[in-house]
């Protein structure tokens, strides 16, 4: 054996299973096909379950140090409030939630595996995933095998393991397609705040970054190529606030793309084991999932390392089942989530009318907040 885990995958949750492994002192390799780490933001989001979950692997405080704490999460119609989410009252000791580039939130993680000895090896790209009753052994591009007894698919929504594996990733395609930009504002967004604006011509979501940048994620029927300046500009002065607008004054990067909304049918064949998005992936709307990914990655490198303390290896299933079901949660919010915002446009008004009567609603704002902070997921076991 060349490790008794190999986990393919060093992004979020690759990191988060190999922290976990390397602190119980289980010997673990992680390998990664890109020759670098991101560079760029993609998700921003961390919830105060993900920070709960990672606070006793020595991640959380400087995740926390780092980020923008946004303390309420708010539905609006152009400048109308339709529905505030406030995090505030939540019994955590994370009442908020915590905007930082994905590109930050990776960094801190692998500096926390250099710390318990471990590295990420890239580039190295598996092509080809085997296991029998004894182990798995993985082929790389290059002709090297690595042979461990457990094997870690954190590899995305393209999962050479879940391919390998043969399993189904059942599910579909959004029909429209998303732009994911970050800019510099000036204006009338606050600082402290991440607003989804549901107004008649569409859906904007408007999010404070670190050093002074703002997160733009927008619905549209078919996004250009690279959105500029001038495409991001019309997003915000037709969906966002109209008293005092805001203005870009500089865009730092720009993507589309289209979103599936997938799980994979079992997370676990033999000695193969599936987190992230190599095991379930959805709409962005709610920020859940890198957060869901993080979770799993500490339930099963949790659970892996007791299995090779010598606990029965039925607590793999169990990961596998309590996972998926988690995940089928996540996604069937984020789904109704993502039907709230991209309704058609002769439903506009009238579903803005029922976010307003249902912000009045205590019992409604606050569940909606145990969901969104991943607290509802505290006692899963």
């Amino acid at each position: 054996m060349n490790a008794e885990v190999l986990i393919i995958g060093a992004g979020p949750a690759g990191l988060t299973a190999a922290i976990v492994l390397a602190q119980h002192g289980r010997q673990v390799m992680i390998v990664d096909e890109q020759a670098e780490g991101a560079n760029t933001s993609r998700a921003a989001v961390v919830h105060a379950r993900t920070l709960e979950v990672l606070e006793p692997y020595g991640v959380a405080d400087r995740l926390a140090a780092q980020g923008i704490h946004t303390p309420v999460f708010t539905i609006r119609d152009r400048d109308k409030v339709l529905m505030p989410v406030p995090f505030g009252g939540l019994p955590t000791a994370y009442p908020y939630t915590l905007m930082l580039s994905q590109a930050d939130t990776e960094a801190h993680l692998l500096a926390r595996l250099e710390e318990l000895g471990g590295k990420v090896i890239r580039p190295a790209r598996v092509s080809r995933v085997e296991h029998d009753a004894d182990g798995v052994t993985a082929a790389l591009d290059d002709g090297q095998q690595i042979r461990a007894a457990y094997l870690i698919g954190a590899d995305g929504l393209n999962s050479t393991v879940r391919q390998s594996a043969g399993i189904g990733f059942t599910g579909g395609t959004y029909a429209e397609s998303f732009v994911l930009t970050d800019v510099r504002l000036s204006g009338g967004v606050p600082r402290n705040e991440v607003i989804l604006y549901f107004s008649p011509a569409g859906l904007v979501v408007v999010a404070p970054l670190p050093g002074g940048l703002h997160r733009i994620v927008a619905t549209v029927d078919e996004a250009p190529k690279e959105p500029g300046i001038t495409f991001v500009q019309h997003l915000l002065d037709t969906r966002g606030p109209e008293a005092e607008p805001a203005r870009v004054q500089e865009l730092i990067w720009s993507s589309r793309f289209r979103i599936h909304h997938r799980i994979a049918d079992t997370y676990r064949q033999g000695r193969l084991l599936l987190a992230g998005d190599a095991a379930h992936v959805h709409s962005p709307a709610g920020g859940q999932g890198m957060n869901l990914g993080i979770d799993d990655a500490v339930h099963l490198g949790e659970a892996l390392a007791r299995v090779l303390d010598g606990e029965p290896d039925s607590l793999l299933d169990s990961y596998a089942a309590t996972r998926r079901a988690q995940a089928e949660q996540v996604v069937a919010l984020a789904g109704r989530l993502t039907k709230l915002a991209t309704a058609a446009a002769g439903r506009r008004v009238l579903r803005n009318l029922i976010l307003a009567l249902a912000g009045h609603i205590p019992a409604v704002r606050t569940r909606l907040a145990w969901q969104l902070s991943g607290l509802n997921r505290r006692h899963a076991v």
